[in-house]
């Protein structure tokens, strides 16, 4: 494969240290042009990280023929939208997590790229880390023997900018009924089902109990997948302390460890405590990057495609309570 040339749209904040210098690092990958609505933004992100060409419009970026892939990294009511035009063009295109705003859409981007015969990616960049990669080496060794529940508590405190009213398009019903949970249980619960397999059955509450914006800021759930393991969550955005704890207990042992902080991975056997401390990249979507290069010249699939968003995203709606699809 030849060097491919990406271009990116909406390059906001997730693209500045966690995306977008992965691109540019990865060999046969190029970061030929961003695109923002805001032409003053545009030109001076590339400005600043060396990008050779920027557009205020999405649809010459996509059908520009010096573009050969996609990145969409706009908010997620957006995601359709441009995905289905990606692959009207004819060119690969990752997409941020979650993947769109219903599971519904997220069936309508697969099947396009499906019928189009191109690969679609998402942002689901734990997959790839190695410190989850460790956690799943331990479950396939049978560490902890037969597993049997995971557990995740997230809590938060709440921001600045939502305790004096500030707008984000976060915590927007319209464009994200769940608030937080979508933007942050996404990437969980999208790896969860990377070491236990899909989910068969999956419910739960949401509610607005702060009322300092219009989607939820606290959701529990449950869920059994198709292997017979069974999970929980909970997750408040307006408590007083901030926890990220996620439990999988096992026939004879079980692991800890936290989706979003740095903290040691846990195993605990009848032998003891085992401890083990694994960085993240200093642009943590590297690992995720490098193996769409690979996909993309024949090598191993892509371990998050459109198929495993998707179904997140299915989950995501039974816990929240959405009409069946």
């Amino acid at each position: 494969m030849t060097t491919l040339r990406w271009g990116i749209i909406g390059c906001g904040a997730v693209t500045e240290r966690k995306s977008g210098p992965a691109y540019q690092n990865t060999p046969g990958f190029e970061l030929a042009a961003v695109m923002r609505r805001d032409a003053a933004l545009a030109a001076d992100y590339a400005r600043r990280h060396g990008v050779p060409r920027w557009f205020d419009d999405a649809d010459a970026l996509i059908a520009d023929a010096g573009i050969d892939a996609v990145y969409i990294a706009t908010p997620p009511d957006t995601h359709l939208h441009y995905a289905l035009k990606v692959a009207a063009a004819g060119k690969p295109c990752c997409v941020e997590k979650p993947m769109a705003a219903s599971h519904a859409e997220c069936q309508a981007m697969q099947a396009a790229f499906e019928r189009a015969g191109l690969p679609l990616f998402v942002a689901y960049y734990r997959r790839s880390l190695p410190r989850f990669e460790q956690v799943r080496q331990w479950l396939a060794e049978g560490r902890i023997g037969a597993p049997r529940h995971i557990h995740w508590q997230l809590a938060r405190t709440p921001g600045a900018d939502d305790l004096n009213g500030i707008y984000r398009w976060r915590t927007d019903a319209r464009i994200a009924p769940g608030g937080y949970f979508d933007d942050l249980a996404s990437h969980g619960l999208n790896l969860f089902s990377h070491f236990f397999g899909e989910v068969e059955q999956a419910c739960g509450i949401g509610a607005n109990q702060q009322g300092l914006y219009s989607a939820c800021d606290a959701v529990v759930g449950s869920w059994r997948y198709a292997s017979g393991v069974t999970g929980s969550g909970n997750w408040h955005f307006g408590s007083f302390a901030r926890a990220d704890r996620v439990e999988i207990t096992g026939s004879a042992g079980k692991i800890e460890f936290s989706v979003f902080e740095e903290q040691p991975l846990l195993l605990t056997t009848t032998a003891g405590v085992e401890r083990m401390e694994i960085a993240n990249p200093e642009h943590i979507q590297s690992h995720h990057v490098a193996n769409m290069r690979a996909h993309l010249a024949g090598g191993v699939r892509h371990p998050s495609c459109g198929d495993s968003a998707a179904h997140t995203a299915w989950m995501m709606d039974r816990i929240l309570g959405k009409a069946e699809d």
